[in-house]
């Protein structure tokens, strides 16, 4: 818990003290390595503000498995001593689709919607030379419907490859 409270604190710092320009990209295309693993699409509407698309599966040993699509919406201040490195906030949306065997959950339903509403904090960083993209961010959400639903939380770290 200090480790996250300090996190929010850098960050908070950081955004006092950067200096707004330009993105170093427009869009980029690769991997959500999270919960799940995903296909993520980032895409700047601004100079500052993104939308980020994501599609992933997840299953357990048969017992149960969920598709998701989401977005989230994310703005971006730069951090002014890195070139390339920025910290981002936002929110977002996602639902899942869900199947699970009824031996393990005592339920009737064979599958069921669940819809996400979360947050998110993290770092992006674009690599001067060469057409990637990482992202590291904190995703809270909380998820209504579906047989899992309340609070969760995860990080994922997201490699891309930039489309122009």
């Amino acid at each position: 818990m200090k480790k996250l409270t300090l996190l929010f604190a850098m960050l908070f710092v950081l955004a006092l003290s950067t200096q707004l320009k330009a993105q170093d990209y427009k869009s980029a295309i690769g991997l959500r390595f999270g919960y799940p693993v995903s296909i993520t699409y980032k895409t700047f509407l601004t100079e500052s503000n993104a939308l980020e698309l994501f599609a992933g599966y997840r299953g357990y040993s048969g017992i149960y498995s969920y598709f998701s699509v989401g977005a989230l919406y994310e703005i971006h201040k730069p951090i002014a001593d890195v070139d390339g490195l920025s910290w981002y906030y936002g929110g977002g949306v996602s639902v899942q689709f869900f199947t699970y065997d009824n031996a393990y959950f005592f339920n009737d339903d064979n599958g069921s919607l669940g819809v996400g509403i979360s947050g998110v904090i993290g770092l992006d960083y674009k690599f001067p030379t060469a057409p990637f993209n990482l992202s590291l961010d904190f995703v809270p959400t909380f998820r209504l419907g579906g047989w899992d639903d309340g609070y969760y939380s995860w990080g994922a770290l997201s490699a891309r490859y930039v489309l122009n």
